[in-house]
């Protein structure tokens, strides 16, 4: 009994040291994993790192890469081009980067969308013809027939002249004549009139904006006193072709005044006797009625921003300035009263534009304006 008792003693004690043996292997096996465990996520943060270091190298020398072809590109349709029977050198409009179309070698700047000028132009001209064969021969007074010749030619003149010429685009400037430390500080301040203006930095133009100027996202250029981008138009209206907007709108609104008070004449002589009225008149002539109701729109279209215009030049203020509020909490430096406001705005002589789009172009000049010799 004895001798059984001590094999269960000697069969525990050994049972239990084959447990802890066991305990520990485990345990001397499960740190050796968790050791490598860690190790490999070591490799793959390394490996995640270098991964993105290459990545980046890889992409800065394809850029470069693009950046030095188009380079070699440019300087080479730099050379001359052809025009005509001679040869011509390449001049700034060419390779300018705003998004402007250039017609009879930069003699007209327009937009990049003419749709607006065209539909503007066919609604004018449309409008005055069936003028004159529907109303004005029915009056049989030559004097209205040549009156609103006379109008049609001033407005579209006006049209052509407002949309063709340079708004005010200010010269782009290269990075390479801006410092680093300059660049990082997004605007200046300067005081004009006694009034503190900041002057924000375009990145774009690589230029601190002078007062009044904004940056164009349709025609990808700053433009100096930028009102808007007008749409009928297609172009911007800025310091040098505002004065030309504004005397479109009031032609434009004179016009179809005319039109309007003339074709109402018409109408009521048209009035037929058998009682069917508007009906009547719609089965008689609805091209009058049509011109009736388009020139009763346009008229009210354009004597709102007329009123709209003359009361931002009492203000000495664009649309632009006016609509976001920039002289709420300030006041407005540029406000001389409204005498000296309205001389400045119509009166005043027009500035020179800022940019020689005729300039000669040197090979080395690349989307900046410093490299360019004037000839």
């Amino acid at each position: 009994m004895e001798w059984m008792a001590s094999e269960e003693k000697d069969g525990s004690v050994n049972s239990s040291v084959a447990q802890a043996i066991d305990s520990s292997a485990s345990l001397e096996i499960d740190q050796p994993t968790e050791s490598t465990m860690s190790s490999g996520k070591k490799v793959d943060k390394n490996s995640e790192v270098s991964f993105q270091a290459k990545s980046k190298q890889l992409l800065s020398s394809l850029w470069e890469k693009i950046i030095g072809f188009q380079r070699v590109v440019q300087e080479k349709s730099f050379r001359f081009c052809r025009g005509g029977d001679e040869l011509e050198q390449s001049r700034v409009y060419h390779f300018w980067p705003g998004n402007n179309v250039f017609f009879f070698k930069r003699r007209l700047i327009c937009g990049p969308d003419p749709k607006g000028l065209i539909l503007t132009a066919i609604a004018i001209t449309l409008s005055s013809w069936t003028f004159a064969v529907h109303v004005a021969s029915d009056i049989r007074n030559p004097a209205i027939i040549v009156t609103s010749s006379i109008l049609t030619t001033i407005v579209l003149v006006n049209l052509v002249y407002v949309s063709t010429i340079d708004p005010g685009i200010i010269p782009r400037n290269d990075l390479g004549t801006i410092d680093a430390g300059k660049r990082r500080r997004r605007s200046r301040v300067v005081v004009i009139n006694g009034i503190e203006v900041k002057l924000k930095y375009c990145n774009i133009c690589n230029i601190y904006r002078p007062p009044r100027t904004c940056h164009c996202a349709t025609c990808n250029n700053c433009i100096q006193q930028f009102d808007h981008h007008c749409t009928w138009i297609g172009h911007c209206v800025g310091l040098r072709n505002y004065r030309l907007h504004v005397t479109f709108l009031l032609t434009g609104l004179l016009l179809f005044a005319f039109i309007f008070i003339f074709s109402c004449k018409s109408l009521h002589h048209k009035l037929p006797g058998d009682g069917n009225g508007v009906i009547g008149l719609l089965r008689n002539d609805p091209e009058t009625v049509a011109l009736t109701l388009f020139s009763f729109v346009a008229m009210c279209f354009l004597a709102g921003f007329s009123c709209y215009h003359v009361y931002l030049i009492a203000i000495n203020q664009t649309s632009y300035e006016h609509f976001h509020q920039k002289y709420v909490s300030s006041g407005n430096p540029y406000d001389k009263g409204i005498l000296n406001n309205i001389k400045e705005a119509l009166l005043a002589s027009q500035p020179p534009s800022r940019v020689n789009f005729r300039a000669d172009v040197e090979p080395g000049w690349f989307g900046g304006l410093s490299d360019i010799s004037i000839k």
